[in-house]
């Protein structure tokens, strides 16, 4: 299916599999690309040292074009930016705007860079500092969400720019890609979706509890780390609700720490994100610390498989997904039942 995005990025299929902490490694990465879809990365969770050889890795499995997702505001962003250009990575994706002069940066050394944004505003920003695309993430979708449903959000969004627009958040199969192409969308990115794969290295303990989930069972909370957090609902999350602040605090400062060894950050490069963590928002400084349960939570149970004792961010559709197909499986699927949606539509 030849479309803006497949055009832009060298892909035969516009689907984009979502650059998940601690889940998008390099086999998951380096099958969605064998796939013919784009993989992305996720880096804000390994050093950059481990990105280097994590992109060595995939390229090792794979001669498809995939990217790598970065934080536009770590201390360190600079410094994983060198490696995706020394490296030769086809595509840079932000879970926050990059600025005008990383974008910059990256495509004068022939990097695509396609930021996420929840607001139509952030993608005009982008856009007008010169990104290439932009995923737009709707409320359905996992992780840090928004308010505005998908459906509402992407048409706002294809209309206010001029550059192609991945749309997310509620996108399992071909009818949601025939969907989002008539809304004007040049592809669709899914993060739980391809997390629900048997290439994803997610414990499958842990798997099983998204398969048995349904929709009632995917909430929004504030108590990770004082923003929205679409997830599945469990006695944890329930039990992090009801905690204290005090214990949820000091429960902080004790994954900070257990981040900070496992990264390498300094204090001082953690109190730096923290702070632009907190730039443009109206954050006390009590959830800027509570952001580094983030990590650390999703760490427990996505590498850990420990459910009594991790968070599991997830999209509504975890509620409607019960297999786990390879990525090839899962490609192919979409794009038969797009075809066979399309037939349908030109026959009606």
């Amino acid at each position: 299916m030849d479309t803006a995005l497949t055009r832009l990025v060298g892909v035969r299929h516009p689907v984009v599999q979502t650059g998940m902490g601690w889940v998008a490694g390099p086999r998951l990465v380096s099958a969605t690309a064998n796939a013919g879809a784009l993989g992305i990365l996720a880096s804000a969770t390994m050093p950059p040292a481990r990105l280097r050889e994590a992109v060595r890795e995939v390229r090792s499995r794979t001669d498809a074009p995939f990217g790598v997702n970065l934080r536009a505001d770590a201390a360190d962003a600079r410094e994983r930016v060198r490696v995706i250009v020394e490296e030769g990575v086809r595509v840079a994706s932000f879970a926050l705007a990059p600025s005008r002069e990383l974008i910059a940066e990256l495509k004068d050394s022939g990097v695509v860079v396609i930021p996420s944004v929840g607001a139509r505003r952030h993608a005009e920003k982008v856009a007008a500092w010169g990104a290439d695309a932009v995923v737009v993430q709707g409320g359905e979708g996992g992780g840090h969400t928004g308010e505005v449903a998908t459906t509402v959000l992407l048409p706002q969004v294809v209309d206010a720019v001029d550059i192609p627009v991945v749309a997310a958040g509620g996108f399992h199969d071909g009818r949601g890609l025939v969907a989002a192409l008539a809304f004007g969308a040049a592809g669709v990115a899914m993060g739980t979706r391809f997390l629900l794969t048997s290439d994803s290295t997610v414990p499958d303990a842990v798997k099983a509890r998204y398969l048995a989930a349904t929709v009632k069972d995917v909430t929004v909370t504030r108590a990770v780390d004082g923003l929205p957090h679409r997830m599945l609902r469990t006695e944890f999350v329930s039990a992090l609700e009801a905690s204290g602040r005090a214990r949820a605090l000091v429960r902080a400062l004790r994954h900070a720490a257990g981040f900070r060894r496992f990264s390498g950050l300094t204090w001082r490069d953690m109190v730096r994100d923290g702070l632009a963590l907190r730039h443009g928002k109206d954050l006390a400084w009590s959830q800027v610390l509570l952001a580094a349960n983030t990590p650390m939570l999703l760490r427990s149970a996505m590498v850990d498989g420990r459910t009594d004792l991790g968070v599991m961010a997830a999209g509504q559709v975890a509620g409607v997904i019960d297999d786990l197909p390879s990525c090839a499986e899962l490609v192919e699927r979409i794009m038969r039942e797009a075809d066979e949606v399309r037939r349908r539509l030109g026959e009606a």
